[in-house]
């Protein structure tokens, strides 16, 4: 059976109850949690969960632009680490910049949407195969609205 929420999303039930489905946003891109109202089985309340798979659009064009700034601690310099950013944030379309530090961090400042800028960071925790991170630092500062993706000296 599938009924409709109130956004007009459709949502396929499974189990027999006539209960409507509550469906919760979840963090997870195109997905809801369909929470079953409580089933009564044999003198106990039961409470079902699902997964269901929904139709998400794409984040829009006019999407507020968020600027971080992440410093990066570990073996980062002189293992391509710049570059790869570089490389990186060019690929998820952001603006802004990497350079080294004098303190043997690094620090990149990239300004774009959300999901990409989030993106970036999980890539900043890893980084190429040479390097070896041991932590990633956020900040937030104002966009400035930059064109392009560079590495400063």
């Amino acid at each position: 059976m599938n009924t409709d929420d109130a956004n007009g999303r459709t949502g396929s039930r499974r189990g027999t109850g006539q209960q409507p489905l509550k469906q919760v946003e979840s963090r997870a891109p195109g997905w809801l949690i369909a929470d079953l109202n409580p089933v009564n089985r044999s003198s106990r309340t039961v409470r079902r969960r699902e997964w269901l798979q929904s139709e998400r659009p794409e984040p829009s064009p006019t999407a507020r632009l968020e600027r971080w700034q992440l410093i990066v601690k570990g073996r980062v310099q002189g293992v391509g680490y710049r570059a790869a950013c570089c490389q990186k944030a060019r690929q998820l379309d952001l603006n802004g910049w990497v350079r080294n530090q004098h303190d043997g961090t690094v620090e990149v400042q990239a300004e774009g949407q959300l999901h990409a800028l989030t993106e970036l960071r999980l890539w900043c925790e890893r980084g190429p195969e040479q390097a070896e991170v041991l932590s990633v630092s956020q900040g937030q500062l104002a966009p400035i609205r930059e064109d392009w993706f560079e590495i400063r000296r």
